[in-house]
């Protein structure tokens, strides 16, 4: 009998362990998904330009598939593997203004509370660990540089230019240069682009009781829609 009982719980062993090692790929799928990444700006099916570009912009939730959105990119690096995963948000304030043909200022508010991924747990890090957003709320970005967009498209298709402006996360500032597609859509406006961030620049540490360290480098993507505020 005790012969028995002892081959009986032998194969609940078995069968505890065989489910738990069936369970583990599954959470570590749940903890490390790609999250939500800000795309780059898409001109399918955008109509040509129907309003001036030179006036008063302010940034507007915008239409799809060009929604605005702001958000980062970083490769994840664990034991045994890398992985990119991205944040973002589209609670975003701001406005621009443009004489002559020359973008001549714009301010970008980005509220990082509003910041999510695809799995709560590591929302939760990013806030609190690595953005300490109840501290930083709110990050910007000022454009330093005019920027002239007379060549911009007015067919509804995406140009190019170039940005520079003052990058500010955690109240550390950084000077950025990137270079954005532009696009003229009806009434719209839509800028978007990739700026290239070391996080240490900005005081974005990677926790050492995170299991996942965070690289280094990253990018702040960043997708915007303007309308005309008529001023």
């Amino acid at each position: 009998m005790k012969r028995r009982k002892s081959v009986i719980a032998v194969f609940v062993v078995l069968i505890v362990l065989l489910a738990l090692l069936s369970i583990v790929p599954l959470l570590y799928r749940l903890i490390t998904g790609p999250g939500v990444k800000t795309e780059a700006l898409n001109d399918s099916g955008a109509a040509a330009a129907s309003v001036p570009v030179d006036g008063a912009w302010e940034i507007v939730e915008g239409k799809n598939p060009n929604i605005t959105s702001v958000g980062f990119t970083f490769s994840e690096i664990l034991p045994g593997d890398e992985r990119v995963t991205s944040g973002s948000t589209g609670y975003v304030t701001g406005a621009a203004q443009i004489s002559d043909d020359t973008l001549t200022s714009a301010t970008v508010e980005v509220d990082m509370n509003q910041l999510t991924t695809d799995r709560d747990v590591r929302d939760v890090n990013m806030k609190d660990k690595l953005f300490e957003t109840s501290k930083f709320p709110i990050s910007t970005f000022i454009l330093t540089e005019p920027v002239d967009v007379s060549q911009l498209p007015e067919d509804g298709t995406a140009g190019e230019i170039d940005v520079a402006g003052k990058l500010t996360i955690k109240d550390h500032s950084e000077p950025v240069e990137a270079r954005f597609q532009a696009l003229r859509d009806g009434e719209l406006l839509v800028v978007s682009g990739t700026v290239e961030i070391n996080r240490e620049d900005f005081g974005v540490h990677s926790p050492d009781l995170i299991a996942a360290k965070i690289a280094e480098t990253g990018t702040v993507d960043i997708r915007l829609s303007f309308a005309k505020t008529g001023k």
